[in-house]
């Protein structure tokens, strides 16, 4: 076997464990994870903890947020694509312009969706409900009507 092929297994074997640890201790438990209001574009009563990022700036952001019972969210779309994991409860994911419980698909813990930006879209929570968001910021939320955007309510 070729020398420098046995050295670099070897230090691969060596930084492997390493790494592991390192990337351990950068987890974050669900106990450790800091809840806070959601941000004004948000209607209000849903909580936010970002986990990765800052989905306010450009680059990869990862937050979740826990919606209550009876929560919803209006049409509305994203600047960039957003993408989007049910991690508790049920999600009612609507597509169009307009809000309509018989059109949305229910997504339980372990559904996966993927808005592509400028797509029309609402969301629904009939009961509480922690969903983990990905993506590329900034994040923004541009209601299709401007009556129902918080920030304008306020």
């Amino acid at each position: 076997m070729n020398r420098r092929l046995v050295g670099v297994a070897l230090l691969a074997f060596v930084l492997l464990p390493a790494a592991s640890v390192g990337a351990q201790e950068h987890g974050i438990t669900p106990e450790q994870m800091k809840w806070m209001p959601a941000p004004p574009a948000f209607p209000k009563g849903a909580q936010i903890a970002v986990l990765a990022g800052d989905p306010s700036k450009e680059g990869p952001y990862v937050f979740r947020l826990k919606a209550p019972a009876g929560y919803k969210v209006p049409p509305h779309t994203h600047p960039q694509d957003e993408n989007g994991t049910v991690i508790s409860g049920t999600f009612k994911l609507g597509m169009g312009a307009t809000m309509e419980e018989q059109n949305t698909q229910t997504l339980k813990a372990g559904g996966f969706f993927n808005m592509p930006k400028g797509m029309q879209h609402s969301g629904m929570f009939p009961e509480e409900t922690i969903v983990q968001f990905h993506g590329i910021g900034p994040q923004n939320i541009i209601y299709v009507n401007p009556a129902d955007d918080p920030r304008k309510n306020n």
